[in-house]
């Protein structure tokens, strides 16, 4: 057994921080990707080349690049940004009316949560893996059926709902489980950028007791768990999705 040194619901806690993440970038992911997926199989020129310079950008940079460019870096253009437009309506208020001081309301600087941004940037990240993998399923998808569901009078809407998406599901799993998964693991990146998620905690507990084996076997075995509940989970997914075609 393990001996924590107390630290064992301190640990917990990040790790609900670290399913809490991963949802939500999973979330955030999806819709990404059913958008840069619809963008790349769309007639429209404009479309397809944004996702592809999406989809092409993001698979080329490391994700803990990215993780630092957008909490680091964005923070930094925000605030930039809500300075200069305090600046210039504090300006143009000033002009109006000379014998009054105007201050914008505006607020001078804003402190990005770790949070927020280690699911933005998880989210944007899988969202150009998503739009791959939901590009692959809609293709997988026989064009016969779609257009026999056009003649007997469907709508575009039905045709989606009856037709397409639960098809688009069963092409998608595969891509989606190995995604998922790998985006799960990703959520450690959060803990270089100060959120307390059980990787930060882990690594915290480690470096004030020396125990540095203990803590982080008992980070990776909370994500073999985790993992291993996805793997079940989603097999059982793939079956339900698999009925018809055994």
């Amino acid at each position: 057994m393990l001996d924590l040194k107390g630290y064992e619901f301190s640990i917990l806690k990040g790790a609900l921080v670290t399913i809490e993440v991963a949802v939500l970038s999973l979330l955030l992911a999806m819709f990404l990707g059913m958008l840069g997926a619809l963008a790349k199989l769309s007639p429209y020129r404009w479309a397809k080349g944004t996702a592809t310079v999406y989809t092409t950008v993001i698979r080329g940079i490391p994700d803990l690049v990215l993780m630092m460019l957008i909490f680091y870096g964005g923070q930094m253009l925000l605030n930039s940004g809500l300075y200069n437009i305090n600046e210039w309506v504090n300006e143009w208020f000033t002009s109006q009316d000379s014998n009054h001081e105007w201050t914008a309301y505006l607020p001078d600087y804003v402190d990005v949560s770790p949070f927020i941004a280690g699911v933005l940037t998880i989210g944007f990240i899988f969202g150009a893996y998503m739009a791959e993998t939901f590009r692959g399923a809609i293709m997988a998808v026989d064009r016969g059926e779609l257009e026999a569901a056009k003649a007997y009078g469907m709508s575009s809407a039905l045709t989606f709902r009856r037709i397409l998406l639960p098809q688009m599901i069963r092409h998608a799993l595969p891509g989606f489980g190995n995604n998922w998964l790998v985006l799960l693991k990703t959520t450690a990146l959060v803990s270089v950028i100060g959120l307390e998620d059980m990787v930060r905690i882990g690594s915290l507990a480690a470096g004030s007791t020396k125990m540095p084996f203990t803590f982080y076997m008992t980070v990776a075995i909370i994500f073999l768990f985790f993992t291993s509940v996805s793997t079940g989970l989603l097999k059982l997914v793939e079956r339900k999705y698999s009925i018809h075609t055994r």
